[in-house]
């Protein structure tokens, strides 16, 4: 688990606290833990695997906005201000989780102070990450966009073995590319410059990353 998720920060007796008033929830690959639109306000702590959040573009596209692993919350900001989902949340393979009604996570996080503060910390974080995401994706040329993409996914998915990074791509490339604000073409191209140079390889579902140095360095 790692060690800035919600459930790490929560502490002991904020865990205790939490599970007190959750259900176990089991997802398989392609689950829908919650859909855009829908009033459902219930929250999910992840215990294992990975979800892949979507958002629908106002001209209708959907896209990948984001990624979560064991220990993440989600589904938090509908139970906060009790208005629609925000996103889609999608099971990228089995996941566990624990589910809690909104209104029990919101009387939780009113009365006690721990549960609280581990929410503004997360979301804080998320914030931050907005922003630094908004200035990496909508600016510099294609390839600097495709290796910002892919530090992101190295963080939240990769594997690290060696010296490289295994990672388990959550989007198809079409997905990826508007989710940088990029044609098809535009990523396809990028991610070929970064094979040639031998930053990267790709396979079926999964990019490595061999030169996680130099990637870092074209994102910035």
């Amino acid at each position: 688990m790692r060690s800035d998720g919600f459930r790490a920060i929560l502490g002991d007796d904020g865990r205790r606290a939490l599970d007190a008033l959750a259900t176990p929830r089991s997802f398989r690959r392609a689950d829908r833990l919650c859909r855009e639109g829908d009033s459902s306000r219930n929250v999910l702590v992840l215990l294992s695997g990975h979800v892949r959040i979507m958002s629908v573009t106002p001209d209708g596209r959907e896209v990948m906005v984001g990624v979560r692993g064991a220990g993440d919350i989600v589904g938090e900001l509908a139970a906060i201000d009790d208005r629609s989902r925000s996103a889609t949340v999608e099971a990228l393979g089995d996941v566990e989780a624990l589910e809690v009604p909104g209104s029990r996570f919101v009387a939780l996080c009113q009365r006690d102070a721990r549960v609280s503060w581990a929410l503004v910390v997360v979301l804080s974080a998320r914030l931050r990450g907005v922003g630094r995401l908004w200035l990496e994706m909508t600016g510099g040329a294609a390839i600097r966009r495709v290796a910002a993409q892919l530090m992101l996914l190295a963080v939240q998915l990769g594997v690290y073995h060696d010296g490289t990074v295994e990672i388990t791509i959550p989007a198809t490339q079409a997905e990826l590319a508007m989710t940088a604000a990029l044609s098809r073409g535009s990523w396809a191209r990028a991610t070929r410059e970064l094979r040639q140079r031998g930053v990267i390889s790709t396979g079926r579902g999964r990019v490595t990353i061999h030169r996680p140095a130099e990637l870092r360095q074209l994102a910035h």
